[in-house]
């Protein structure tokens, strides 16, 4: 493991700040003045700035005024502050609707969108596209040797679709490049001979709608796919100037919350993304101090979504580009975050590879919708509220937290979560679509390795598998033909493999394996799927393992094994005596299939007998508590391992040898107990002289 070199070469350490929205507030000269000043006592060196700007630089069509973004550029690099300077395709002036509007998006139903809120702008749009690459290119010629420019923020929170004519005829171009200008192939691969619904030209295709076509399951995969692949294509375009003016800065756009609990999801496959964005960036809103679940739980889950973004360039440290210190607006009960939260959730993100902590927002708005969101510098504009003393101390500990970024994680265990598959997966009618669950699912597996401290990759089903040794793929609905052959590999060379229920049962297209054509990892499982039962909530099925009896629920598969060895069986139904859980070792490897939805205590057990089985463990030897997470980043040559306390009562843990380990704040030896406080956080150092993996 490497260390990575940070996002620009002025900056030092951790970014810390958020979105500053001083085109809000340029009537108020004294509030600008002030909020440098708080950024100061903050400890923040970092700023997002012209995210929603657009009409504070072009008031109307060839009339700019970048004074305002000219002073505030030139303050920052006063303090020897950062910028990430954005650009504000986001939300676009009126005048621009109103002269040219065939910017307005289409709805599904086809009725053209109105001017107003955000992210409803075709992607299609050459107009658009023009006025973003003109602005884009004012923008990076003015700001280009610019002291305080480090990064750019590209638009914001991509997301949505259009269904204008413009985007039927893009959607048309794209097909005939997929299916090599053949309706036959196209209406093979969508099964259109469904309800006689073939297509003989290429403009009776229409994206989905639901007032017309929403049968075809390969029609709804593929505009999906377009979306992301015109949305991605809409982002070139705007990075196109700022690559040519100024190549040396990074480029990055943010993503979204990939769990129910995190707000909304565009609906965009990220990983597509990866290749064109320098460094990932992603906005984080965990809804803590919720009557759903556990804090633990919360975080076990947030933790997945980190891992997710980190792993999708390989490893590189991710940005945490917004966050609330306090509250957001949108939830149906929008709790205070307590005492200590804030830099708790913080450093999680740093503890899974992030080089920055920042909010939405730094001043709360006056007026509008997000005026109640919360903010560093609430509407009273001073530095003597909880929530503002709270940042300002976050913000001194990352300052003294400066040499972790660059570090990051070293992981052997990954889970695939996989886009495409959950947009199939969800469109199937059939199983029990009210708990499909599958990010959920996902989460359940990666928890096991969590409560151990082992460092977990989230990745797509088409990266790379050769570097780890275990792979787990829940509910792999769509097997690629692709995926199918680097899983064989994999398990071939000596890797474990875990698949579960409802897992190869269709391809790229859609369309089931059948007889003719099975599944490609048949053979790897050693079994066929025979069966599928979806329970109701109040049925009971349990299986039998090692003596021992473990909940099922939701989903149970009946198989016949053809060379796998079964390790458990079911108790209850018709399936009674049945396989619930199988292993088939196959070359060098081994593939374990779970045929049920299995209770959290029957993964523990099995993960964490994998993990000792794989001499798989935490760097500190330490056994955690339950809500106790211990993360670790890595540069090669030291370690920081964050230890963090997600539970309501004060927790200990005890190491096994603490000569080698200090703590990173107040740089004083370890004891070997650590006792952590209600939502306490721990940052220690050592050095490598063992592996993370013994």
């Amino acid at each position: 493991m490497k260390r990575f070199p940070l996002i620009h070469p002025s900056v030092k350490g951790l970014l810390y700040g958020g979105d500053y929205n001083p085109d809000q507030w340029l009537e108020y000269p004294e509030v600008i003045n002030k909020d440098f000043e708080l950024m100061k006592l903050a400890n923040a060196n970092a700023v997002s700035v012209n995210i929603f700007g657009w009409t504070a630089l072009e008031p109307e069509e060839g009339t700019y005024t970048f004074e305002w973004l000219d002073d505030i550029m030139d303050r920052m690099a006063a303090i020897n502050g950062h910028v990430l300077l954005s650009t504000p395709s986001g939300a676009r002036p009126a005048w621009l609707s109103k002269k040219y509007p065939e910017v307005l998006r289409v709805s599904e139903k086809r009725e053209k969108q109105l001017h107003g809120q955000r992210h409803n702008h075709c992607f299609t749009s050459p107009i658009y596209r023009e006025k973003t690459s003109e602005l884009n290119s004012k923008l990076a010629k003015r700001y280009k040797d610019h002291p305080a420019l480090i990064m750019w923020h590209v638009s914001n929170e991509y997301s949505g679709d259009c269904h204008c004519d413009l985007c039927q005829a893009a959607f048309r171009t794209w097909l005939k490049g997929k299916y090599n200008n053949s309706l036959d192939q196209l209406n093979h691969a969508w099964w259109a001979t469904f309800w006689s619904h073939t297509y003989t030209s290429w403009d009776q295709i229409e994206s989905p709608s639901s007032i017309g076509e929403n049968q075809l399951h390969g029609l709804t995969l593929d505009w999906k796919r377009f979306v992301t692949a015109q949305t991605v294509d809409f982002y070139r375009n705007e990075i196109k100037p700022l690559k040519e003016f100024t190549p040396t800065i990074a480029v990055s756009t943010n993503f979204m919350g990939e769990n129910p609990h995190m707000g909304p999801f565009g609906g965009l496959d990220y990983s597509r993304f990866a290749d064109d964005v320098d460094v990932i960036t992603w906005d984080a809103y965990p809804a803590w101090h919720n009557n759903r679940e556990a804090t633990w739980q919360l975080a076990a889950n947030t933790a997945f979504v980190h891992d997710l973004y980190r792993s999708l360039k390989g490893g590189k440290p991710f940005l945490l580009l917004e966050s609330t210190p306090s509250l957001v607006n949108w939830q149906p009960v929008n709790k205070l975050q307590r005492p200590k939260m804030n830099l708790l959730s913080s450093l999680q993100a740093v503890a899974h590879g992030s080089d920055a902590v920042m909010y939405f927002q730094w001043r709360k708005s006056r007026g509008s919708s997000e005026k109640l969101h919360g903010a560093v510098v609430d509407h009273y504009g001073n530095e003597h509220t909880r929530v503002f003393k709270e940042a300002a101390e976050l913000g001194s500990q990352l300052k003294s937290l400066s040499e972790v970024a660059g570090a990051s994680v070293e992981a052997h265990v990954a889970v695939i979560y996989d886009w495409e598959n959950r947009w199939a997966l969800e469109d199937a009618q059939g199983f029990a679509k009210q708990h499909l669950d599958y990010v959920k699912t996902c989460e359940e597996h990666y928890q096991s390795f969590w409560k151990q401290g082992i460092p977990v990759d989230v990745i797509p089903a088409h990266y790379d598998l050769s570097k780890y040794k275990i792979v787990i793929a829940p509910m792999l609905y769509m097997l690629k033909r692709e995926t199918a052959k680097a899983i064989e590999s994999f398990v071939e060379q000596g890797g474990t493999y875990i698949s579960t229920y409802m897992s190869g049962m269709v391809d790229e297209t859609d369309l089931c394996y059948i007889e003719s054509d099975p599944n490609p990892l048949y053979q790897v499982l050693g079994l066929r799927v025979n069966e599928i039962d979806s329970l109701y909530k109040t049925d009971r099925q349990s299986i039998k393992w090692e003596g021992e009896s473990f909940e099922a629920s939701d989903f149970c598969e009946i198989i016949t094994p053809t060379s796998a060895e079964v390790l458990a069986e079911y108790e209850q139904d018709f399936y009674k005596g049945t396989p619930a859980f199988t292993l088939n070792h196959y070359k060098e490897g081994k593939a374990y299939y779970m045929t049920a939805r299995m209770e959290t205590k029957c993964l523990d057990t099995f993960y964490f007998k994998l993990a000792k089985e794989h001499s798989l463990s935490n760097l500190l030897g330490a056994e955690l508590p339950e809500g106790v997470s211990l993360q670790t980043r890595t540069d090669g040559e030291s370690s920081y391992v964050f230890l963090m306390n997600f539970t309501e009562t004060t927790q200990t843990v005890h190491l096994s040898d603490s000569s080698e380990v200090s703590d990173l704040i107040d740089d004083k030896p370890l004891s070997t107990t650590v006792t952590l406080e209600k939502y306490d956080v721990r940052t220690l150092k050592m050095s490598n002289k063992k592996s993370l993996s013994n």
